[in-house]
Formats: structure tokens, C-alpha cells, sequence
């Protein structure tokens, strides 16, 4: 007996899938057949995603909310959708883009039609995500441009740390006892007085 299977993804364990859990309540989807990942999509490398194409059986039915939630890159989500309609012969709906249902109809003009959307969703959703890493990476680029500066601010010194960083470079103290005056990792002792030296602020 065929069995009607969901996908749900999002990009990160942030994100709300309540939506995606909304759209296959409402198509007739119970818990038990819904599988999920919380990463990217830009590969099939999935847990839950490769655990359900190992369940899906030919006449099997796999729902997904849209085209992007299967996949971001384009080659590789028509390939998925090659090995699995012809592959393993499951059917795939994509619920907010009926066209691409490949239980409606199996004549020629309706695998030509449900062939060409989803080659247009799939390219336009790799154009989505290349813009997006582009726009960030001028964002980066013209905030790094002001000043802005990224990561974690850089703690302050000890109050000790000049005074044990000349005894270090007299030889009276080791590495290791230099940092342990400064309650600090040595590659972190070493790191900031390297640093400092070449600023000349020490």
C-alpha cells in the first residue's frame, strides 16, 4: 500500500518549521511520515532527508512545501527528482506549486510542463541564494571599510601583563610561567605579546 511521507527543512536549528508542519497537516499528512532537518540545503547530506528516501517504496507519495525546502542547488535537486521519480518511481507534490504534482496526469505535454517549472524553480532558487551570499559579502566588505569590526571583542589585558611580558623576554620566566602569571593559555600569552610587539604598544 502506497504511504504518503513529508519533508520539512529549515537552515538552521533557529528557525520555526511551523509553517511547513501547518502545510502537511492541512494536505493529510500524520507525524509519523513527516521527516525533518534543521541545515542548509545546499547538498542532499542529510540525516533525516537520506533516512526517508531509504523508506520511500515505488507508489509512495512525498510531499515537500516548496521547491527550496527540497534543496537550494540546482543541478542537484533535478537530480534528486530524476532518481526519485524514475529511480525509485515515487511521486513528489510540491503543495504550494501545483504544477509540479507528477500524480496529475502522465502524457507528454504535462511531464514537458511539470519538467520546465521545475527547472525554473530550481534555477531561480540558486540565483536567490548565490544573490543573498553576494549581498552579504559586500555588506561585510563595505562595513569592514567604516572600521566596523567582526567577532568577539578582544578581552583586556591582565593588569600584570606588560610587567610579566618583559620578565619573559629577560629569560627570568618560561612561557609557561609568563602565561600562568597572566591566568592565560600560553599560544594566548604568546599570540597578544607577539601582536603587541609588532604594534609597538608594549
Amino acid at each position: 500500500m502506497a504511504v504518503q511521507y513529508g519533508y520539512i527543512r529549515v537552515s538552521s536549528a533557529e528557525q520555526n518549521e511551523a509553517r511547513q508542519v501547518i502545510a502537511m497537516r492541512e494536505a493529510g499528512l500524520d507525524g509519523n511520515h513527516i521527516y525533518m532537518d534543521k541545515q542548509s540545503g545546499k547538498d542532499f547530506d542529510r540525516p533525516q532527508y537520506q533516512r526517508l528516501v531509504r523508506r520511500l517504496r515505488p507508489g509512495d507519495l512525498l510531499c515537500v512545501q516548496s521547491i527550496d525546502r527540497l534543496g537550494r542547488d540546482y543541478e542537484e535537486v533535478r537530480e534528486q527528482w530524476r532518481v526519485l521519480t524514475k529511480e525509485k518511481r515515487v511521486n513528489i507534490r510540491v503543495l504550494d506549486m501545483p504544477l509540479l504534482d507528477t500524480r496529475q496526469g502522465r502524457d507528454l505535454m504535462d511531464t514537458f510542463i511539470a519538467d520546465l517549472v521545475l527547472q525554473i524553480l530550481s534555477f531561480v532558487a540558486q540565483s536567490e541564494r548565490e544573490s543573498i551570499k553576494k549581498r552579504q559579502a559586500e555588506g561585510i566588505a563595505a562595513a569592514k571599510a567604516r572600521g566596523v569590526k567582526f567577532g568577539r571583542p578582544p578581552s583586556p589585558l591582565p593588569e600584570n601583563f606588560r610587567d610579566v611580558h618583559r620578565d619573559w623576554r629577560a629569560k627570568k620566566v618560561t612561557l609557561r610561567q609568563a602565561a600562568e602569571r597572566c591566568a592565560m593559555p600560553e599560544g594566548t600569552f604568546y599570540a597578544k605579546a607577539v601582536r603587541l610587539e609588532r604594534e609597538n604598544t608594549i
